[in-house]
């Protein structure tokens, strides 16, 4: 076993405390401009056709270049490239909360996007080489998994109460307090192995190549979104970044040191990590958008109520990944808390099929987020160990990187899926149902609701794939040794789950 997989640091648990800070801090930024975004356009004059850069151009720049940050965390190390990303990351924060205009707002934006794909490696990655034990691996991953399940509602509830009692800009300014104690605390206790550095050169091509891929990927489906499906544009990108993304991965297979070398993806374990965890994350993603504007237009509540009625999710999603999935994972296989995890979780999406115009909060909406957070929370810990372990120390950025790369595509995805089958849904109502409608105003709200529904139906199905992915797929056993970046890539896998990035 290589010595670095004995390096235990005595202030691990200390460098805990930051590494989550900061994954919060990503997280967060997910959503939490999300809520901010009605009062940020009135405020900039944003035109309808701009309002969605400002969630896309972030999406763009951090989906892209995910992968390349890893790699720079494993090049450049991975506490540097951690305290380089929390430093930009806070002043891209700094310029978006002072934005005088769109361009301004829509540029700090790009920026926090290119500073998070830094961070968001570094950070999981830092956990991988730090904790080695695996009843400690299983603690700290569950406290990452908990924020990394959870800091997307957590990002509803904070944007509801600064953009309500403050103003939209603290929904930037917020992350500047957040990156500067974390580095202060990066800087004081963080240490990590030097062998695990990867002193390989760069693979330029495969840069070039997985960022204009992935790039064309999201925006493909952000397109579809806005101009549809068949639209020459949408097509073009979907067919440029097939394109780009085989050539990406005919270089990686040929050269000699690759940007995402093959090992780390085609081990049965972590692709079945990266496809569930993808699959979970596209469901989640069209439901924190439509429960908002169902609680928020349909149910009449102001964006802080609305913030506080997913507390019962964040709730669960710490309870499953701490007290479930950290208290099993060495003793259970993956599979046997992914698997169930995601179903427990679908299950709570099938009670939300059933909103309606009167439905009640405490007996439908509230059991509902209640099964949803304690599955996916208890799903996503195993999920985040799983994806990193058995890579070499030198792959563990890069690792890293793949599963925040799954979580922020099946978000795009997510996000275009289900928003466009909400909308056809909702227009297919109303036009069957003008006939017979009370009013304009009950037939929207109807139609609205219909068309959520529909399309929670959808992420239920999603979900029941992703389990029968990580049941089908993922075959390693319970965690044995000390070896969690240890193995020489081809063992069981282990993961970390950003981001949320959402």
């Amino acid at each position: 076993m290589p010595e670095t997989a004995q390096f235990v640091d005595p202030r691990r648990w200390k460098a805990l405390i930051f590494i989550a800070l900061a994954q919060l801090m990503v997280v967060l930024d997910a959503t939490i401009v999300n809520i901010a975004l009605p009062s940020a356009q009135a405020d900039l004059g944003i035109s309808d056709g701009n309002r969605q850069w400002v969630i896309t151009a972030y999406a763009l720049a951090f989906g892209g270049l995910l992968l390349f940050g890893g790699r720079i965390a494993d090049l450049w190390g991975r506490k540097q490239t951690f305290i380089v990303g929390l430093i930009g990351f806070a002043a891209a924060s700094a310029v978006g909360g002072a934005a005088l205009n769109t361009g301004m707002l829509l540029g700090a934006r790009a920026l926090q996007g290119v500073f998070g794909a830094l961070l968001a490696p570094s950070a999981l990655s830092l956990l991988a080489v730090m904790f080695t034990d695996p009843k400690e691996r299983a603690k700290a991953f569950g406290v990452f998994g908990a924020i990394a399940g959870g800091g997307g509602a957590v990002g509803l509830i904070l944007g509801g109460v600064l953009t309500e009692y403050m103003d939209w800009r603290w929904t930037f300014f917020v992350n500047i307090p957040f990156a500067i104690v974390a580095a202060i605390g990066a800087v004081a206790v963080i240490r990590e192995p030097v062998e695990s550095h990867n002193s390989s050169r760069l693979d330029i091509p495969g840069v070039i190549l997985a960022t204009t891929g992935l790039v064309s990927l999201v925006y493909g489906f952000t397109r579809a979104e806005s101009d549809g499906w068949s639209a020459g544009p949408t097509i073009g990108l979907f067919v440029a970044a097939a394109v780009l993304l085989l050539a990406f991965v005919i270089v990686e297979s040929r050269v000699k040191a690759p940007l995402l070398p093959l090992r780390v993806v085609a081990d049965r374990n972590r692709g079945g990590v990266y496809a569930s965890l993808a699959l979970a994350i596209i469901g989640m993603f069209g439901l924190f958008l439509f429960l908002t504007y169902y609680m928020q237009v349909v149910k009449g509540y102001s964006p802080v109520k609305t913030g506080f009625a997913f507390l019962p999710m964040v709730a669960g999603m710490i309870t499953g990944s701490t007290q479930i999935g950290a208290r099993l994972m060495t003793r259970v296989p993956a599979r046997l808390l992914m698997g169930p995890g995601f179903l427990v979780a679908s299950v709570g999406m099938l009670l939300l099929t059933q909103i309606d115009l009167d439905t009640s909060y405490p007996a439908l909406i509230l059991p509902g987020f209640l099964l949803l957070g304690l599955g996916m929370g208890t799903a996503f810990m195993p999920a985040m160990s799983l994806a990193t372990h058995g890579v070499e120390p030198r792959d563990a950025g890069v690792a890293s990187a793949m599963v925040n790369t799954s979580q922020q595509v099946g978000g795009a995805i997510g996000t275009a899926l289900l928003n466009t089958i909400a909308a056809s849904a909702t227009t297919e109502y109303a036009k069957s149902h003008a006939a017979g409608a009370p009013s304009r105003t009950a037939l929207q709200l109807q139609s609205m609701v219909h068309g959520y529904s529909a399309a929670i139906w959808w992420a239920v199905g999603i979900l029941v794939l992703a389990a029968v992915i990580a049941i089908t797929f993922i075959n390693a056993g319970q965690p044995e040794g000390g070896g969690a970046v240890a193995g020489s890539g081809d063992g069981a896998a282990e993961d970390a789950v950003p981001v949320m990035a959402h």
